[in-house]
């Protein structure tokens, strides 16, 4: 499992910290304390991550040294930030979504009267038409 580690930088705000990454232009954080600030850095890094695997893009390897932005407030830290992207991945991958689907009246009252649990239905026929199952991940395709 990848584990990847960035720095971050952790600006003093009025109400917490603000958080930004020098490796990632564009992602940034907040948390009300540092704790806080520390655990939804994380999530961001996460998920820019994700975007830009799902976009094609190049992850850059983390800088040696990186770069403090000069405008940055007095009092800054700067704290590597460890994430896991494949656990990110598959937890958005897998994450539930809403999908509407067209039926017949008809149909959709004989399925509620008999209890019909449409999600588990269109899912598992949806599966058997792509010929996958629930334990194929969309990366062994």
């Amino acid at each position: 499992m990848r584990k990847l580690t960035y720095i971050a930088v952790f600006e003093p705000a009025e109400t917490g910290y603000s958080v930004y990454f020098p490796d990632f232009p564009g992602c940034v954080s907040y948390g009300e304390n540092f704790e806080e600030a520390q655990k939804q850095a994380a999530d961001a890094l996460g998920l820019h991550i994700y975007g830009m695997e799902k976009d094609g893009d190049e992850i850059p390897a983390p800088s040696k040294t990186p770069q403090v932005d000069p405008e940055t407030a007095p009092g800054y830290m700067v704290s590597p930030v460890i994430v896991f992207p494949d656990l990110v991945r598959n937890e958005l991958d897998n994450r539930a979504v809403k999908t509407n689907l067209t039926i017949p009246a008809w149909l959709k009252e004989m399925a509620e009267a008999q209890g019909v649990n449409y999600s588990k239905v269109f899912q598992t026929a949806l599966m058997d038409y792509l010929g996958v199952s629930h334990m194929t991940s969309r990366n062994n395709k």
